[in-house]
């Protein structure tokens, strides 16, 4: 038996453009390949330059009055979108929360282990979420986890200039805090 899986469209990376008799404008400006305006004209005369060049008739700003439209070679103004585009994407950078687990008894080394693992964190521009999950008699121990929370925060302070997102809460049984870096 086999399990159906709708997958989704890919998303474009440029949007749609018309182009030569797509263009539904009565009238529009013309740009040439150097980007320079050659003014206002209705569209069948503009098709007729395209054509003559023996290139196409790209309608780059529909919303404009009248809509603006550039002569060039489709594939080529396709192409440079798309790696425009590409270049824009690699260049982003969505940044995560990223846990660090604490305990109410952590050591000084353990300590330091999860400082340098924050400062990664917070080097590649992720935000770090400090929480400690209370057990047993430690519920009603929540000022001393508040202060273990503390102390990472100023462990982190002393190497990055960095803020809460988030204060230390308690939510049900775990303590947690967001810190960002300024």
């Amino acid at each position: 038996m086999r399990i159906s899986r709708k997958r989704r469209p890919k998303k474009l990376l440029i949007p749609h453009f018309n182009v030569n008799h797509k263009i539904e404008a009565e009238e529009v400006r013309i740009l040439s390949i150097e980007g320079e305006n050659l003014g206002v004209f209705s569209r069948d005369a503009a098709l007729q330059m395209a054509d003559e060049q023996e290139l196409d008739l790209i309608e780059i700003n529909p919303k404009a009055v009248p809509p603006v439209c550039q002569i060039s070679d489709f594939t080529h103004f396709k192409y440079q979108k798309e790696k425009e585009a590409r270049k824009q994407k690699s260049k982003q950078h969505v940044s995560e929360i990223k846990g660090i687990r604490l305990s109410m008894r952590i050591g000084k080394g353990d300590m330091d282990v999860r400082r340098k693992q924050a400062a990664k964190f917070l080097d590649r521009g992720d935000k770090v979420k400090a929480e400690i999950i209370l057990r047993g008699a430690e519920r009603y121990k929540t000022p001393l986890a508040y202060e273990v929370i503390r102390s990472f925060y100023t462990l982190l302070e002393e190497d990055y200039k960095v803020k809460y997102e988030q204060e230390p809460t308690r939510q049900g049984n775990k303590i947690t805090a967001i810190i960002v870096r300024q």
